[in-house]
């Protein structure tokens, strides 16, 4: 009985929360064999963190009630890394417990060394673990490890099975991919991917509308998406890029919309911001339902309102502050309106009142600084106005410090000031709009059609244009000729962009065009 006991502790395996088919464990339900409840537990971990980054895998068949493994196991084990097809063989395991060690090694094909791993305690008691070394290029890399494993025998290895018995498990490794952006505001940035499903390809961001896109591959069935219990997927993002501060985003998942529910926002980090995602099976259903048929999962993630709304968390994780601004755009030489609110993190995130030194800084000038006590009020903001000095420009840093009298509270945010950006991106003219000019200036449109067109495009945010005041008096019906003019010019390639709107302009200006 004391020998029992030491060998259900050496190979029982604890069954702890687990994310099948998306993370790094998953445990299957218990199937019939010759009466007994047995089950297949797959799980994964880095094979030794202080010396590389190696991937292990360790497969056991187990006895669901008592938890303890099958003697004399034969797996059939077929493997997948992503779409890299690795390695199907035959293994036997005298304790039904094999660890498979994933080595990323420059090697033209894929090679398996088996060996077995022992010490002295379990020598005594026959315990010797059965550790197979599969070595191949990229195989550190993480993602997405398919395992088909059949059991051919089981207590004993002439006790073939009629039957086998066969489980298809997905084990999840962590994977970090890293994207450069070479923004034309805040320079040279580096946003990270931690892919925690399976390898991501295609990474873009739209410095104009601040959109993150890539792809994923994923089976679209509901097999999969049964044994799937969530997709987590993680943005690291440098806290110097100030477009991506704010304080919310939205994922799209093959256009379908996801709930803001799934997004958490960490900004614990001092240098860093962290962006989870995490679809569960709910959200995955979803998709499936509404989704037109397709293979993989297309990404898109953007802020989650057009409002600013830029936010940071203190050094000491203590308090978050959320800021805002008017103008939208903030110019040399004017009037500067800062909106902020402290928020305390252990408190429900809701106002509070504390001691605070705020300031304005370019590099190691002040161009503004304040203290006081914030609001606690949640209908109220703290304000900070000033004037932007005429020689400044490009990016500054809204600093928050001592918050409560504590050096260890601060945090900085960057904003800019004359974003040349924000000025370019009114104008945004898709191709096809140049046909609807060019049959205008052909008469093949009248002049209604026309301005119906434009105001629906402009409306939608198809086309932008920068602000322009309304004029007064009533809605003129006639367009002056040399609009008409422009427009073919534009259509034929003979006038910019700019040209065009500057009509577009002018008929909003004169009432010809409403918006």
């Amino acid at each position: 009985m004391i020998s029992l006991f030491i060998i259900s502790i050496l190979i029982t395996f604890t069954i702890v929360d687990i994310y099948g088919h998306g993370v790094g464990s998953e445990i299957f339900p218990p199937v019939d064999l010759n009466g007994k409840q047995v089950s297949l537990e797959v799980s994964s971990s880095t094979n030794n963190p202080d010396e590389n980054d190696d991937q292990q895998i360790s497969i056991s068949l187990i006895d669901f009630n008592s938890k303890i493994t099958l003697r004399d196991v034969t797996f059939l084990i077929k493997s997948s890394h992503g779409e890299q097809f690795l390695f199907e063989k035959e293994f036997q395991s005298d304790n039904g417990f094999l660890v498979l060690n994933f080595i990323s090694e420059n090697t033209e094909s894929i090679q398996i060394q088996e060996e077995n791993g022992s010490n002295f305690f379990a020598s005594l008691l026959g315990l010797d673990n059965r550790k197979i070394n599969i070595k191949g290029p990229r195989l550190s890399d993480g993602g997405l490890y398919k395992l088909d494993v059949t059991i051919l025998t089981a207590d004993g290895y002439s006790n073939k099975l009629d039957i086998p018995l066969t489980f298809n498990a997905g084990i999840s490794i962590a994977q970090t991919s890293k994207h450069e952006i070479n923004h034309p505001i805040f320079g040279l940035q580096e946003i990270n991917v931690i892919t925690y499903y399976d390898e991501i390809k295609n990474f873009e961001y739209d410095i104009e509308s601040k959109e993150i896109t890539f792809s994923m591959p994923f089976e679209w069935s509901l097999d999969n998406i049964n044994q799937t219990s969530v997709v987590h997927e993680e943005l690291v993002i440098p806290k110097t890029f100030g477009d991506l501060l704010v304080s919310g985003f939205s994922m799209y998942v093959n256009g379908i919309k996801l709930s803001d529910d799934i997004v958490t926002i960490d900004d614990f980090f001092s240098e860093k911001r962290v962006v989870h995602f995490i679809i569960s099976q709910k959200e995955l259903q979803n998709i499936y339902n509404n989704q037109s048929p397709q293979n993989g999962m297309n990404f898109l993630i953007k802020p989650n309102s057009d409002d600013i709304k830029l936010s940071s968390v203190t050094s000491n994780g203590q308090f978050r502050i959320f800021v805002t601004w008017e103008p939208q755009n903030l110019q040399s030489n004017s009037k500067a309106i800062i909106y902020f609110d402290v928020i305390d993190v252990f408190l429900k995130n809701r106002p509070i009142a504390v001691n605070y030194d705020f300031s304005v800084t370019q590099n190691d000038r002040i161009i503004f600084k304040q203290s006081g006590i914030s609001t606690d009020s949640k209908e109220k903001h703290n304000i900070a106005e000033f004037t932007i000095p005429d020689d400044i420009n490009g990016i500054v840093k809204l600093n928050f410090q001592n918050l409560a009298d504590n050096n260890l509270a601060s945090t900085s945010i960057p904003i800019v000031i004359n974003n040349s950006l924000s000025e370019n991106n009114y104008i945004s003219i898709p191709d096809w709009v140049k046909n609807n000019a060019g049959w205008w200036s052909n008469e093949q449109i009248d002049d209604n059609s026309f301005v119906h067109a434009i105001q629906y495009l402009i409306k939608e945010k198809i086309v932008k244009v920068p602000p322009t005041a309304q004029g007064s008096g009533t809605v003129e019906n006639e367009i002056p000729s040399w609009v008409k003019n422009n427009a073919g010019w534009w259509a034929d390639g003979q006038i910019d962009d700019e040209t065009f709107v500057q009509g577009l302009q002018f008929l909003i200006k004169n009432r010809i065009l409403r918006v």
